[in-house]
Protein backbone atom coordinates (compact mmCIF):
# COMPACT_ATOMS: atom_id res chain seq x y z
CA UNK A 1 0.00 0.00 0.00
CA UNK A 2 1.33 3.44 -0.89
CA UNK A 3 0.33 7.01 -0.22
CA UNK A 4 -0.03 9.74 -2.84
CA UNK A 5 1.60 12.97 -1.64
CA UNK A 6 0.74 16.51 -2.70
CA UNK A 7 3.45 16.69 -5.38
CA UNK A 8 2.21 13.45 -6.96
CA UNK A 9 -1.41 14.66 -6.84
CA UNK A 10 -0.42 17.95 -8.50
CA UNK A 11 1.43 16.03 -11.23
CA UNK A 12 -1.66 13.85 -11.85
CA UNK A 13 -4.01 16.86 -11.91
CA UNK A 14 -1.73 18.74 -14.30
CA UNK A 15 -1.50 15.77 -16.67
CA UNK A 16 -5.24 14.92 -16.60
CA UNK A 17 -6.49 18.50 -16.93
CA UNK A 18 -3.85 19.75 -19.36
CA UNK A 19 -2.50 22.27 -16.86
CA UNK A 20 0.97 23.28 -15.81
CA UNK A 21 2.09 22.04 -12.41
CA UNK A 22 1.92 25.65 -11.19
CA UNK A 23 -1.72 25.93 -12.31
CA UNK A 24 -2.61 22.55 -10.79
CA UNK A 25 -0.95 23.57 -7.51
CA UNK A 26 -2.94 26.84 -7.47
CA UNK A 27 -6.19 24.93 -8.14
CA UNK A 28 -5.48 22.42 -5.36
CA UNK A 29 -4.54 25.19 -2.91
CA UNK A 30 -7.75 27.04 -3.80
CA UNK A 31 -9.81 23.88 -3.23
CA UNK A 32 -8.29 23.14 0.17
CA UNK A 33 -8.62 26.79 1.23
CA UNK A 34 -12.29 26.88 0.19
CA UNK A 35 -13.06 23.65 2.09
CA UNK A 36 -11.18 24.91 5.17
CA UNK A 37 -12.99 28.29 5.21
CA UNK A 38 -16.37 26.61 4.73
CA UNK A 39 -15.76 24.15 7.57
CA UNK A 40 -14.47 26.93 9.80
CA UNK A 41 -17.85 28.68 9.37
CA UNK A 42 -19.58 25.44 10.42
CA UNK A 43 -20.93 24.70 6.93
CA UNK A 44 -20.56 21.56 4.79
CA UNK A 45 -18.99 20.96 1.38
CA UNK A 46 -20.79 18.30 -0.65
CA UNK A 47 -19.38 16.93 -3.90
CA UNK A 48 -22.12 14.74 -5.37
CA UNK A 49 -20.76 11.30 -6.17
CA UNK A 50 -17.60 11.89 -4.14
CA UNK A 51 -18.50 12.79 -0.56
CA UNK A 52 -19.15 15.41 2.09
CA UNK A 53 -16.71 17.37 4.24
CA UNK A 54 -18.24 18.50 7.54
CA UNK A 55 -17.39 19.47 11.11
CA UNK A 56 -18.47 17.44 14.11
CA UNK A 57 -18.08 18.19 17.79
CA UNK A 58 -16.20 15.74 19.94
CA UNK A 59 -17.38 15.86 23.56
CA UNK A 60 -15.04 16.30 26.50
CA UNK A 61 -14.06 13.00 28.02
CA UNK A 62 -11.69 11.35 30.46
CA UNK A 63 -8.62 9.57 29.18
CA UNK A 64 -5.58 7.92 30.70
CA UNK A 65 -1.93 8.79 30.55
CA UNK A 66 -0.50 5.56 29.09
CA UNK A 67 2.77 5.89 31.04
CA UNK A 68 1.33 6.57 34.50
CA UNK A 69 -2.26 5.39 34.20
CA UNK A 70 -3.41 8.72 35.67
CA UNK A 71 -6.83 9.96 34.59
CA UNK A 72 -6.64 13.10 32.43
CA UNK A 73 -9.34 15.39 31.09
CA UNK A 74 -9.54 15.65 27.29
CA UNK A 75 -11.19 18.90 26.18
CA UNK A 76 -14.13 19.05 23.79
CA UNK A 77 -13.13 20.05 20.28
CA UNK A 78 -14.33 20.32 16.71
CA UNK A 79 -12.97 17.84 14.18
CA UNK A 80 -13.11 17.71 10.39
CA UNK A 81 -14.96 14.74 8.96
CA UNK A 82 -15.23 13.25 5.46
CA UNK A 83 -18.01 10.87 4.55
CA UNK A 84 -17.61 9.13 1.21
CA UNK A 85 -20.57 9.22 -1.16
CA UNK A 86 -22.20 6.07 -2.54
CA UNK A 87 -20.49 6.36 -5.92
CA UNK A 88 -17.02 6.65 -4.38
CA UNK A 89 -17.73 3.86 -1.90
CA UNK A 90 -18.88 1.53 -4.66
CA UNK A 91 -15.64 2.08 -6.63
CA UNK A 92 -13.31 1.24 -3.76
Amino acid sequence: MSTMNKAELIEKLAKDAGLTKTQANAALDSFTEAVTKTLKKGDKVTLVGFGTFSVTKRAARNGRNPQTGAVIKIKAKKVARFKAGKELSSKI
